[in-house]
């Protein structure tokens, strides 16, 4: 038997992953003892860094007890399904984490679920048992009733649970008798994680995800499935449509701590990193020369959205990105897709218009932020859900499952906003000192309803929600209400225009902000659309005139952030994104073609 053990941590967002990770890697002694690190070691990019989540899963080995530990975290929310689905194939056991008052939530639901499918023998870990309200022995029980309704086996219910905190780093079998360390953990680990079977045969391994290196290129990341791989050897490439390519390994490397370590040879359960391979994709089998058999592909939920992603071609074009044309953005979307498995892209009706189907707001933001913080220039229109026809014609519609914890005070409000988009209230529970809420509601009816409900809770509710199926359509749901502020020239917005405007809506631009015609610069406090001149200066003379000069009061503007603009936007309306600025604008800037193409009815895909 191999001394590996392979484990993946899964759980919902924000419940301590990449902290119990940076709490394994201290205790394992990884660094030396003058060097310094951080926090949240493994969450290495900015974006992750930002906004506090896991985007891309990663990989980390620590050794413990003479047995060799590798550790993939993995991210919480169901947006990066396609990260979590690809790398449980690597693991041979899964650490389940769980808040001690939260307990589990949609997106655990969702990775667990996955998990047991594989097969995956799991630990609980309740952590955050030195939070106020905690409730550790009830969310044990949930837990136990969760993997129960997910058809977990005899051997996955009868799970090892752990109780602790990972951000004061200690782990106990007791939740009432704190320990110093970690230590029970690891010690778990080794005795109910089945340690990674050694196969003979023929070597076979899937890529499962892919590093990029600027020296040798493109490198292939899998666990060994069965015999040995070694330095030098030739291999077949199975690819998707049952070609056989023929490759040679140049070198081998394994996971050890935070980097990789060259070998010579890599035998089967263990995770290894593969340079030479060329032309490869995530889901390829390396197989024997000889005898080539490819394992089964990863299977990938479907996309649920759609948005339309193209050129910008805006009066402000180029001034502040470096890649503009659609042969940088063909160029880039084809890339991610190599390595983002539930995204897919599509051609437009024309050359710079792309479609691409992600899993949520969240997973397309997270694409377009990455982009723009690389320098690119586009513009997205508004996000679109999918539908599918049912065996009997009718017309089928993505719906979620959402919960809510929302103060007691506030809950009314927040079914009221959840039915108005068609949601169905499904179980109203005090938890806690909040009302725990869960609706079933269509994906449509989450576009741009988390700001609605943080405004009418004053922010104190927490929303999540994870894809549930494909029910029958649920109807027509009313869209934004008010109406947009549309500028009428280009140049500096003034502050004498913009105070005279006020009565008419909510600006989202500053005075002497540079903007252009067809650019939305507020909202409208009225259904319809309005054009609006910010240009006008105040007409100077010479006369003092009494109660003339008041001094210019201006409201603050709205501040979106990108999730909020994508959500805002109407059907007749692009996002302007470029590497410094946001904006929203009108598909049509000129007036009269907007009415032109009102009338002939396109803007359905323009």
């Amino acid at each position: 038997m191999n001394n590996i053990r392979n484990i993946a941590i899964i759980a919902h967002v924000d419940h301590g992953k990449t902290t119990l990770v940076d709490k394994i890697i201290h205790a394992s002694k990884i660094f030396r003892e003058n060097q310094e690190f951080g926090d949240l070691i493994l969450d290495n990019n900015d974006l992750e860094r930002e906004r506090g989540i896991t985007i891309v899963s990663k990989n980390v080995s620590v050794r413990y007890n003479g047995v060799k530990i590798n550790i993939i975290d993995t991210p919480g929310h169901s947006d990066f399904g396609g990260e979590v689905e690809r790398v449980l194939k690597l693991a041979d056991g899964v650490i389940l984490l769980v808040d001690a008052f939260e307990g589990p939530m949609p997106q655990t639901r969702f990775v667990l679920g996955k998990a047991l499918q594989l097969g995956l023998k799991p630990i609980v870990v309740v952590n955050k048992v030195d939070k106020e309200n905690c409730r550790p022995d009830e969310v044990h029980e949930q837990v136990f009733d969760l993997m129960f309704n997910l058809e977990a086996t005899e051997d996955q219910l009868d799970f090892p649970c752990l109780y602790g905190s990972s951000k004061q780093g200690w782990m106990s079998t007791d939740w009432k008798t704190p320990t110093t360390d970690i230590v029970p953990l690891l010690d778990a680990i080794i005795e109910h994680i089945p340690a990674s079977p050694v196969v003979d045969g023929t070597a076979q391994l899937q890529i499962t995800s892919l590093d990029y290196s600027s020296f040798v290129g493109r490198i292939a990341i899998g666990r060994v499935a069965r015999g040995v791989l070694k330095e030098g050897m030739q291999v077949a490439l199975c690819k998707a449509d049952g070609s056989i390519k023929r490759n040679k390994i140049k070198e081998l490397q394994v996971f050890e701590g935070l980097g990789k370590v060259k070998v010579a040879e890599v035998a089967s359960g263990e995770i290894c990193a593969i340079t030479g391979i060329e032309d490869f994709e995530i889901g390829d089998t390396i197989a024997d020369m000889e005898n080539p058999e490819a394992l089964p592909r990863i299977s990938i939920d479907e996309p649920t959205m759609n948005m339309l992603f193209t050129i910008n071609n805006s009066p402000f074009f180029g001034k502040e990105g470096k890649f503009v044309t659609s042969r940088h953005l063909r160029d880039r979307l084809m890339k991610e897709t190599e390595k983002n498995l539930a995204l897919r892209v599509q051609s437009g009706d024309t050359e710079d218009k792309f479609l691409v189907f992600g899993r949520g707001i969240l997973h397309l933001s997270v694409l377009i932020e990455t982009m723009r913080r690389e320098g690119y220039e586009l513009q997205v229109g508004q996000p679109q859900v999918l539908y599918k026809e049912g065996e009997n014609g009718e017309r089928l519609e993505p719906i979620e499952t959402l919960v809510v914890d929302v103060p007691e005070e506030t809950a009314g409000k927040v079914i009221e906003l959840a039915t108005q988009r068609k949601g169905e209230l499904l179980i109203m529970e005090p938890k806690g000192d909040l009302q725990h809420l869960e609706f079933n509601i269509p994906s449509r009816g989450l576009i741009g309803l988390r700001s609605s409900v943080l405004t009418a809770t004053f922010g104190e509710a927490i929303m999540n929600h994870r894809f549930k199926s494909y029910e029958p359509f649920k109807g027509a749901i009313a869209g934004r209400v008010n109406g947009s502020l549309i500028a009428s020239g280009n140049g500096p917005a003034t502050p004498y225009s913009i105070d005279k405007l006020q009565d008419r809506g909510a600006f989202f631009i500053d005075p002497g902000e540079e903007v252009y015609m067809g650019m939305v610069i507020g909202e409208h406090n009225r259904q319809n659309d309005i054009v609006v001149n910010v240009q006008t200066a105040k007409q100077l003379t010479n006369m003092r005139a009494s109660g003339s000069d008041t001094n210019v009061k201006i409201a603050p503007k709205i501040n979106f952030s990108l999730e909020d603009a994508m959500e805002y936007i109407q059907k007749d309306e692009y996002l302007e994104i470029t590497p410094k600025s946001i904006r929203m604008r009108k598909i049509y800037l000129d007036e009269n073609e907007r009415k032109r193409a009102e009338s002939k009815g396109t803007f359905a895909m323009a």
